[in-house]
């Protein structure tokens, strides 16, 4: 174990999903086990989203839809602005936490996802990629605290998707020896971990959540997403549309798999639009495309799943979490939060823990998940 880390010190974990509702940011403490076993106890010491400056939200919107283009000089610039804005999150979160500076051993920044390709085949001459932005040198510098970032290229390199990158800690936080369970984070696009009381840790991406949703809430209403699920409510699931959707080759393939608003976009939904129909009806149908196509994995892959514990942003939509429930007889839904778990930090937590992983030299990915050639030390490091 290196001399600059321990296992009870403070972590910050920084992240802004596909929705890029905000930048979460999470002070939390990790407690070894005591029992020789591999489970961690988390502790979440401070909690906050800080909104993003408008204009810059917008921009990061447009790009995710792929409504706008950039030039190498303004990639360069946004990496910065964007790096400015993670690094001003965690000054204010430290402020507001009350928690002195020099007690956090890191930061864990996720970034920013502007593409998540990882689908690319070398040997076709289609590369994989995935790129975040936010530099990392200037949270370090800003702040003055050392900063873990770039977290899911090593695992790319390693023949990885990059993602989901939280399953092993949701294995050791959410886990039961009672009965299978699922993890279903509900951010721009939702992630499952499945947790069988037998067998291996996996997990994937299942499709859009709340990004598509949100994009299309915010063309039709010029609200920034659906409160409550109020237009999907209004409207009725158009089940010709639901086919086409749910026709799409990307949900029939098999795990490994993870995808992105590259993926899932305005433009996807208008490929399967006749023009006719109502805002309220699309978004209750693609209401129904998230509940159904997480509900179709599950039955898949662990088709007796007991509890699906919810986390993220879509926990907060109670017309989502009623058809989640109904599309998966037999299982408990409920939020994490009924285990102790804040819904809307489990995402940034994960980072703190992937920080502290990487400065304990200890792997972060889990490659039955991933599908990565074996387990890796993720992220590099940036001294203050």
């Amino acid at each position: 174990m290196p001399a600059h880390a321990h296992a009870s010190d403070l972590f910050l974990g920084l992240i802004s999903g596909t929705s890029v509702d905000g930048i979460d940011a999470a002070i939390a403490c990790f407690h070894a086990p005591e029992d020789g076993t591999s489970r961690v106890r988390a502790e979440l010491v401070f909690g906050r989203t800080y909104p993003w400056e408008p204009g810059l939200r917008t921009q990061l919107v447009q790009l995710g839809q792929h409504d706008q283009h950039l030039t190498l000089d303004e990639l360069g610039e946004l990496d910065t602005r964007i790096g400015a804005a993670f690094a001003e999150a965690a000054q204010q979160a430290i402020a507001d936490s009350g928690v002195r500076r020099r007690a956090i051993a890191a930061i864990g920044s996720h970034g920013q996802t502007l593409r998540h390709r990882p689908l690319g085949r070398l040997h076709d001459g289609i590369w994989p990629f995935t790129l975040q932005l936010g530099d990392a040198n200037l949270i370090a510098e800003r702040c003055g605290i050392r900063t873990v970032a770039d977290f899911r290229r090593r695992d790319l390199a390693a023949g990885g998707h990059g993602a989901p990158l939280l399953p092993a800690l949701h294995a050791s936080l959410l886990s039961s020896p009672l009965e299978d369970r699922a993890v279903l984070n509900l951010g721009g696009i939702a992630n499952l971990t499945l947790l069988p009381v037998q067998g291996v840790v996996r997990g994937f991406d299942t499709g859009p959540a709340n990004g598509l949703m949100d994009a299309w809430c915010l063309r039709h209403t010029g609200e920034r997403f659906d409160r409550d699920g109020r237009l999907a409510a209004s409207g009725r699931i158009d089940a010709a549309m639901l086919a086409r959707l749910l026709g799409e080759p990307w949900f029939a393939l098999p795990p490994p798999k993870s995808t992105g608003r590259d993926q899932f976009h305005l433009g996807w939904i208008e490929s399967v639009l006749h023009g006719d129909e109502s805002p309220a009806d699309v978004q209750a149908t693609l209401l129904a495309l998230t509940a159904h196509s997480v509900a179709d994995a599950l039955r898949a892959t662990q088709p007796r799943t007991a509890r699906v514990l919810v986390c993220g942003g879509g926990v907060h939509n109670a017309e989502l979490m009623r058809a989640l429930t109904l599309a998966i007889p037999g299982a408990h839904v409920e939020s994490t939060a009924r285990h102790g778990i804040d819904p809307d930090h489990v995402e940034a937590v994960g980072f703190a823990w992937l920080a502290r992983q990487t400065l304990l030299g200890l792997p972060g990915n889990l490659p039955t998940v991933t599908g990565a050639a074996g387990p890796r030390v993720l992220g590099a490091v940036y001294s203050p």
